[in-house]
């Protein structure tokens, strides 16, 4: 996670400390807190700064089902680590319905800070980007444990949905108004799926990828990671680019390398994505 955000409103929003347990009260003694506004299904996120001499943390704590994704994701970090940059582990405590884990943050701005405030660099920024996922996508399939291909989702999709979890009011505004059960049923219109399986991050959007000086130092928010279409990176960041400038999805794909889009996948992990 990035070292270098500016706390804003819409980002993120000062906080007091959260009760820990006391074997992290060292590791976060003398910080400042700031609690994260953006992307929070996996649990809570704070920034911890303003320490002297002292590199900034992030902390995740989250409880129940949140516990299981928050340990999900340490342990992928733990396995990312020896083939892209991702914040190193600092701490992590896990209990039978509780947890917490404690990163280093990496230096450098989320990918949509930086192209929000240097629009003369989006180009440069996608290009950036698409060499990013290449380098992700060419990690050998054989070296990954984990699985996150489309049936995993919509099996955990469905779950979800039953279980009341699915936040309706949040689809993208093409979507607005629909129910969990309609996107679930505009899903299955479109199976089956021809896999194309490499080792995908699971929510490659502009807020999880860190730049630094045009150049990316990493990704954050992992708990998805493992081995799925690709097109499951590739539709968050498309969709994600859009919001800038549909200009910037073409060079995308020209810089990724992809002729022929495939639309019928591109939609298909957009509404898979409104059900996380």
């Amino acid at each position: 996670m990035g070292d270098d955000r500016v706390l804003g409103e819409d980002r993120e929003e000062a906080c007091s400390a959260i009760a820990v347990p006391a074997s992290l009260s060292s590791a976060v003694a003398g910080y400042q807190w700031a609690r994260n506004l953006v992307g929070q299904s996996g649990g809570a996120v704070y920034r911890l700064h303003g320490k002297q001499r002292a590199t900034d943390l992030f902390l995740k704590h989250g409880r129940d089902a949140l516990a299981d994704d928050i340990t999900g994701e340490m342990v992928r970090l733990r396995w990312l680590a020896g083939h892209i940059p991702v914040p190193a582990v600092t701490y992590f405590v896990g209990t039978a319905d509780e947890a917490w884990l404690l990163m280093h943050a990496l230096p450098g701005q989320t990918a949509y800070q930086v192209m929000e405030s240097q629009p003369d660099e989006r180009i440069a920024i996608v290009d950036a980007l698409a060499a990013f996922l290449r380098r992700l996508h060419a990690i050998p399939l054989s070296d990954c444990p984990f699985t996150s291909d489309h049936a995993y989702r919509l099996a955990r999709a469905r779950a979800r949905i039953d279980a009341g979890l699915v936040e309706e009011d949040d689809f993208d505004a093409e979507r607005e108004g629909w129910s969990a059960e309609q996107v679930w049923d505009a899903l299955q219109t479109l199976l089956p799926l021809a896999p194309d399986p490499v080792v995908t991050h699971g929510d490659f959007s502009l807020d999880n990828i860190l730049l630094r000086d045009g150049v990316v130092v990493g990704c954050i928010d992992t708990g998805r990671v493992g081995i799925a279409d690709r097109y499951q990176d590739i539709a968050i960041l498309w969709h994600s680019l859009g919001e800038f400038d549909p200009g910037l999805q073409d060079r995308f794909f020209a810089r990724y390398g992809i002729a022929d889009v495939d639309r019928g996948k591109l939609h298909f992990h957009l509404l898979l994505d409104e059900l996380f």
